[in-house]
């Protein structure tokens, strides 16, 4: 059984983040599954520290990135919407420059007004990067997620 709320392709999570943190950082969604949110980041030039690894912070963002869409997908938008309440990281293994890291988001607890969301980061040999976990707020407001267009129009 899934965990989503509607049907809200892939596509469609990747174009509303475009103009946003996501696309500054390479982040794509590639799938789901009946209880997991998928995606991707290279570590290349904007997502490296200076020692030419992947910095944690994109990690993070990274973990954080997938968390909140998967909040997103498995709540009522007309009615919720989902923000970051924590998030914490233990960073395993550097990822190396010129790779592909994978994440993905499993749903923990979807409770009424939290949800917590286990997120592993892996690199292309399938060895964990990042480990982290995210905490979720659920608020009763329609869901503020936008597209592109949108933003622009309010700007």
């Amino acid at each position: 059984m899934s965990i989503w709320v509607g049907e809200v392709p892939v596509e469609e999570l990747n174009n509303n983040g475009r103009g946003a943190l996501n696309e500054n950082l390479g982040i794509e969604i590639l799938e789901k599954t009946d209880n997991s949110l998928i995606g991707r980041m290279p570590v290349d030039h904007r997502t490296t520290q200076p020692a030419g690894v992947v910095h944690g912070g994109a990690s993070v963002a990274f973990a954080e990135t997938l968390a909140s869409w998967a909040g997103f997908l498995s709540i009522d938008r007309e009615k919720f919407h989902a923000v970051g309440l924590e998030i914490n990281a233990n960073h395993v293994r550097p990822g190396v420059s010129g790779q592909w890291l994978r994440g993905e988001a499993t749903a923990v607890n979807l409770g009424r007004t939290t949800q917590i969301w286990d997120i592993r980061i892996t690199n292309e040999d399938g060895k964990l990067v990042c480990i982290s976990r995210c905490t979720l707020a659920i608020i009763a407001q329609k869901s503020a997620y936008t597209t592109p267009e949108q933003r622009d129009a309010s700007r």
